[in-house]
């Protein structure tokens, strides 16, 4: 498996969305997902994106049909000691099977075409990350049709780390994501998510919080 696709929540509108342009980020296209309740913004990688996501519709995130992917609870305890962040996931360009490598429930979301759906992980606590598997996608993250020119040097994501506080990852899922060489977990006061790109060939580093609970390599 290998990284689709990382989203952190954030207040809606995602104005968070300024530090990463101060960074010289240039912002992707924005998206909304009918029926989920959510809403967000996109940075573009020649290999995965990042996704500021924010509940625009409590009706819809809290619904039956969405609530069992704990969004809303994520969003609305963000700071609170519920991690802010979504791992989405996809098979590498060598797999064959379409299967996730750890225990999920379908998600069927009604913005995505009939008979597709997003395999969500089970029994993840709150303090660690959301993980989704989209095994049905292969070779680029949706919505990345071409790279994107950055004022930084930062074409592909290389490395994801991910700050939690207390123990390490209990879940199945963040395991399995860790021993597939995905991302790395370290303790943390806070709950942090850093970034690589291109193997940080520059040397540079930029600490985005507190607008941001993110740090930035390249």
């Amino acid at each position: 498996m290998e990284l689709d696709h990382v989203f952190i929540l954030c207040a809606v509108d995602a104005p968070e969305a300024a530090a990463l342009s101060r960074l010289g980020l240039k912002e992707g296209p924005a998206n909304t997902h009918p029926g989920q309740g959510t809403a967000c913004r996109r940075f573009l990688f020649r290999n995965a994106y990042v996704e500021l996501l924010w509940i625009c519709d409590e009706g819809e995130a809290r619904s039956e049909c969405v609530q069992r992917t704990r969004l809303w609870e994520r969003w609305s305890l963000r700071g609170q000691g519920a991690c802010p962040f979504g791992i989405v996931l996809r098979p590498d360009g060598d797999a064959r099977a379409e299967q996730p490598p750890f225990p999920t429930w379908a998600y069927a979301p009604s913005y995505l075409p009939a008979g597709l759906a997003i395999d969500v992980a089970v029994d993840t606590p709150l303090n660690e990350p959301e993980f989704f598997y989209l095994g049905f996608q292969r070779g680029r993250a949706r919505g990345v049709h071409e790279p994107v020119a950055h004022a930084i040097a930062a074409t592909s994501i290389t490395d994801v780390s991910i700050g939690i506080p207390g123990p390490g990852p209990q879940s199945m899922a963040a395991r399995s994501a860790e021993a597939g060489g995905v991302l790395s977990f370290n303790a943390s006061s806070e709950h942090v998510l850093g970034l690589t790109f291109d193997g940080a060939n520059t040397g540079r580093t930029a600490d985005l919080r507190p607008d941001l609970p993110l740090v930035v390599h390249w």
